[in-house]
């Protein structure tokens, strides 16, 4: 959250702006010194406003709000910079996302790197002939199995959610965890 900087120096101080005339008045002088101090934490966040707007610099309370921007919802508990990869990476992430390829980057980037392996029914077919049967058997599903240091650690209920929210709608899915490192 936002706050006022006690003693921030203003970078454009209002007195300066004002014809010498008027630098000898005591009340003018100590009323816009006040009003620099309500304005120097604005002129600040707008002189650096580039920082803030690039996930790789923002102050974390602006990165959730970056986040929002290109939505991405990066888990709470995730660290800074895994929470800063994610809004980094949304735009190619939206472009793959219900794709395999999409969903294991999703993985990967929630477990820190952990092997990723797919598994899914799903086929293509292209007929001239309507009514043609669709490829596969039965409702499109997809294995996914994360080899990870310390399976009974890893949070599955937080990575259901995610992979629920990265494939589409109509496809099902298993989720493995199994032993192994991270690459």
């Amino acid at each position: 959250m936002r706050t006022d900087v006690p003693g921030l120096p203003s970078p454009h101080p209002l007195i300066d702006l004002l014809p010498a005339v008027y630098l000898e008045h005591d009340f003018l002088a100590r009323f816009l010194a006040a009003l620099d101090e309500v304005l120097a934490p604005v002129l600040l966040s707008l002189d650096n406003l580039p920082a803030h707007l690039d996930p790789r610099t923002a102050p974390e309370d602006f990165l959730d709000w970056l986040a929002g921007w290109v939505a991405v919802e990066p888990h709470e508990d995730s660290p800074p910079d895994r929470r800063r990869a994610a809004v980094l990476g949304a735009v190619g992430r939206h472009r793959a996302r219900g794709t395999p390829h999409g969903l294991a980057e999703a993985l990967r980037l929630e477990t820190g790197g952990a092997h990723v392996e797919l598994a899914e029914t799903g086929g293509t077919v292209w007929s001239p002939t309507p009514g043609t049967p669709l490829p596969g058997t039965g409702r499109p599903w997809v294995t996914v199995r994360l080899a990870l240091p310390d399976p009974a650690r890893a949070r599955r209920a937080r990575l259901e959610e995610l992979i629920a929210s990265e494939l589409p709608a109509h496809v099902g899915f298993t989720l493995e965890l199994l032993p192994g490192g991270t690459r």
